[in-house]
C-alpha cells in the first residue's frame, strides 16, 4: 500500500483549520505528502505546509481570537465592491511564513483562484505564494478582488472548492481529499411560542386551594389548542424565518456543495475525508483548537476505512 500522498485541501473559511489536523493525522500514520493543492482557506494551509512551517502556522492560529480578527479587518471605505481590502491579513500571515516563490517550496504546491472576467480557474504553481493565496481567499463582496494582468481574481472555491484534478501526481501515490464543504441540511432557528401546559396550570391553581371554574378551564384549554395550532403552522412554514441574507448564503452554500460533488465524480479520490458544511461558521477562527482536533479525527477515520479496504483487497488477490 502506497504511503505517498497527493493531498487536496478544500475551501470553507474557518473550517479550513481542520486541514491542520488532517495533515497531522496523515503524518502520524506514516504517510508522506509528496504534493499538495488547495483553494481559499485550503490554499493558506497548503502554502504553509509546503513551506515547511505548518507548526508555526498552527501555533499562530491557536492564538487567534475575536479581537485579532477585528484588527485584521482593514475596512475598505472607498470601495463599492468589497468590505475589506485584505492586505492586513496577508501581512499578518507573512509574519508567520515569509513569502517565497511557489516553485521553490519544499513540495509541489498548486493554488486555485477564479477569474471572474473569463469565468475560468487560474492555477498558481509559480510566483509569489502570498499573491496566489490572496487571490484564492478573495471571498466575493467581502475581500477586494485581485487584478493580475487582465484577470480579476476571486475565491477559488467559487468554481472549484475541491481542486482534485490540479494537484501534481507522482506514480503510485494516493489521492487524498480533505473536503470541508460536505453536503449538509440548512440550519434554521424557528421562533416558536411556548406551549401552554393547561393541566399543569389547573393543578397549580388547585394546589393553592382554589377551585377552577368550568368556564375558566374551558378557556384555558381553548387557548392551549390555539397555541398548539400556531406552533404547528409555523413548523410547516419553512420560509417564515428566512431573510434575504440567509437566502443568498444558502445559494452560495448550494453552489459549493454541488461543485464539490461534481469534482468528486470527475476525479474520485482514494481517500475522502468529509466535514459537514455547517459544522462551523466561516469566521469561527477563535475555535481553532476544536476545529483542528475534529479535522484530525475525521482524517483518521477516513484513513482507517481506506487501510481496511486496501488490506482486504490484498488478501483477496493473494488467495
Amino acid at each position: 500500500m502506497s504511503k505517498n500522498v497527493a493531498l487536496v485541501l478544500g475551501s470553507g473559511g474557518a473550517r479550513g483549520l481542520a486541514h491542520i489536523g488532517a495533515i497531522e493525522a496523515l503524518e502520524e500514520r506514516g504517510y508522506t505528502i509528496s504534493s499538495i493543492a488547495g483553494c481559499s482557506m485550503g490554499s493558506i494551509i497548503a502554502g504553509m505546509y509546503a513551506a515547511g512551517q505548518l507548526k508555526e502556522a498552527k501555533e499562530w492560529f491557536l492564538r487567534v481570537d475575536k479581537q485579532l480578527i477585528l484588527r485584521m479587518m482593514d475596512i475598505n471605505l472607498l470601495s463599492s465592491n468589497s468590505l475589506v481590502k485584505g492586505e492586513r491579513i496577508i501581512k499578518e500571515l507573512e509574519k508567520v511564513v515569509p513569502d517565497r516563490p511557489i516553485e521553490e517550496l519544499n513540495i509541489p504546491c498548486s493554488i486555485v483562484a477564479s477569474d471572474m472576467m473569463n469565468t475560468e480557474e487560474v492555477v498558481f504553481r509559480s510566483g509569489s505564494l502570498f499573491e496566489a493565496v490572496r487571490a484564492s481567499i478573495s471571498i466575493p463582496l467581502f475581500f477586494k478582488p485581485i487584478q493580475i494582468e487582465n484577470r480579476l481574481l476571486i475565491d477559488g472555491g467559487i468554481l472549484n472548492p475541491l481542486p482534485l484534478h490540479i494537484v501534481e501526481r507522482t506514480e503510485g501515490d494516493i489521492l487524498v481529499a480533505m473536503d470541508i464543504s460536505g453536503k449538509d441540511a440548512m440550519q434554521m432557528k424557528q421562533e416558536m411560542p411556548e406551549p401552554i401546559d393547561v393541566d399543569g396550570r389547573i393543578a397549580a391553581i388547585e394546589a393553592a386551594g382554589f377551585d377552577v371554574p368550568a368556564g375558566l378551564e374551558k378557556q384555558l384549554r381553548q387557548l392551549g389548542k390555539k397555541v398548539d395550532s400556531i406552533r404547528q403552522n409555523r413548523a410547516r412554514d419553512l420560509g417564515r424565518n428566512i431573510s434575504f441574507v440567509s437566502i443568498l448564503d444558502r445559494m452560495s452554500d448550494m453552489q459549493i456543495q454541488q461543485n464539490t460533488l461534481l469534482a468528486l465524480q470527475l476525479t474520485p479520490p482514494d481517500v475522502h475525508a468529509v466535514m459537514r458544511q455547517y459544522a462551523y461558521n466561516t469566521f469561527d477562527f477563535d475555535k481553532a483548537e476544536e476545529i483542528i482536533a475534529e479535522g484530525k479525527q475525521i482524517m483518521n477515520e477516513a484513513l482507517e476505512q481506506y487501510e481496511l479496504t486496501s488490506a482486504q483487497e490484498v488478501r483477496d488477490v493473494s488467495r
